[in-house]
């Protein structure tokens, strides 16, 4: 199967965004920005200009438009997922997109970034490599730090506020929110990157991408009316505090709820929860899901954590289209990941070990046709793989693969 399908070119060399096309994406973007009143402010960025690296937080695609608004009017090259490139190749690599496949080591990118800034341009990383799955901060590679040491240009963060409350990752149904905010900041000169050891370049980062979207809803009062405001949250809380069964959470209206026991919750217009009948075990929808991650952990370090049923796998080595491979089988176990099958292009076969992969990507009934989904990558090939039945969780597997890392390698920093 490998050798049937032209592979994407991961080592052409990034293109400077057209001239021609900079004031389309400028039309496209800046003024939904400005009518939906974002507050972008800086601090330490007077004199600030490319080239520089802009490290972003991810929890929608409004975070490019307000990215786009913050370095005006800069050129600048974006990191972007190989599925972004779906069917607009030609245009997503000519406004400057550079393709990546998620959590894989490519040496490539490497270069790629390294001639956008001899190019004088910005380069905007989401580092986090996916959309936040409640709107705190994802987990960040120790390569970031050794990476910003190496580039010998500015560092500088954009944190956006909110983003996850318009259109959580769950649920991608437009909230009508407002008081959205950024805040762009200078955390490093090339100066103080010389001096600067890449353990604290990566705390630096660490500390200055500590967010909450549901926690800084409340403080700012913001409510949020729509009737549907719940639906979908039960993708993230999988497992049920009050019984403690897993897969049985469901969601609907302004509420979740448990099917195993019947326990209900009502997430309220400032974003909090409010069990209908008896206790609160979580009033702040972050605590559940790290509740959630700490009986993964507890699996992890107990030896016992695994999961492993059927699946359907759909391909994608280029960005023409998707590839159905067919049903196989997906498990995840102590030793990582590992999905097999055979299909009309004959068989298939992918494995990540557990020591190596740091983190994971998954979707949410992807393109809202296709189901929920673990997105597995090569440098060569991503798998979309889509579990089959309702006794799986991927945001599970997520929590498991990072809980996994950082099993066999105790000495990283979380």
């Amino acid at each position: 199967m490998a050798d049937q399908f032209k592979r994407f070119d991961m080592k052409a060399p990034p293109v400077r965004q057209r001239n021609y096309l900079r004031p389309l994406l400028w039309a496209l973007t800046i003024p939904n920005v400005i009518l939906k009143g974002t507050k972008i402010t800086k601090q330490g960025c007077d004199g600030l200009k490319p080239p520089y690296l802009l490290l972003c937080n991810h929890n929608a695609f409004y975070d490019f438009s307000v990215a786009t608004k913050a370095i005006f009017p800069a050129r600048a090259n974006y990191v972007v997922a190989i599925d972004g490139f779906i069917g607009r190749e030609w245009l997503l690599r000519n406004v400057g997109g550079i393709c990546k496949r998620k959590f894989t080591n490519d040496i490539q990118l490497i270069r790629q970034i390294r001639q956008v800034f001899k190019n004088g341009d910005v380069l905007i990383l989401y580092p986090e490599a996916r959309y936040s799955l409640c709107g705190t901060t994802a987990v960040l590679p120790d390569s970031l730090g050794k990476l910003c040491r190496s580039m010998g240009v500015p560092v500088v963060t954009l944190i956006c506020h909110g983003h996850h409350l318009q259109s959580p990752f769950w649920n991608l149904k437009k909230r009508k929110v407002r008081g959205l905010c950024a805040e762009m900041k200078l955390l490093y000169t090339p100066e103080q990157l010389k001096e600067t050891p890449v353990d604290e370049i990566n705390r630096t980062i660490r500390e200055a991408f500590v967010y909450d979207d549901f926690a800084w809803q409340k403080e700012n009062g913001i409510r949020i009316t729509e009737k549907f405001r719940a639906e979908g949250l039960h993708r993230v809380l999988y497992q049920c505090p009050a019984c403690g069964r897993e897969y049985r959470m469901a969601s609907a209206g302004t509420e979740i709820f448990c099917k195993a026991c019947g326990k209900r919750w009502q997430m309220t217009e400032l974003g909090t929860l409010e069990a209908v009948s008896g206790e609160t075990e979580f009033s702040h929808i972050p605590d559940w899901y790290e509740w959630q991650r700490a009986n993964v952990r507890r699996e992890v370090e107990e030896g016992t954590y695994f999961w492993s049923g059927p699946c359907h796998v759909n391909s994608l080595p280029n960005a023409r289209r998707y590839i159905p491979l067919g049903d196989g089988v997906l498990t995840h176990s102590m030793e990582g990941f590992e999905v097999h099958g055979e299909g009309s292009y004959g068989p298939y076969e992918m494995k990540l070990s557990a020591r190596e992969l740091y983190s994971c990507h998954i979707e949410y009934n992807y393109l809202g046709k296709f189901g929920d989904c673990v997105d597995l990558n090569t440098l060569q090939d991503t798998f979309y793989t889509y579990p089959h039945g309702e006794d799986f969780s991927v945001t599970k597997m997520a929590l498991a693969t990072e809980e996994l890392y950082y099993h066999y390698h105790p000495e990283k920093i979380r």
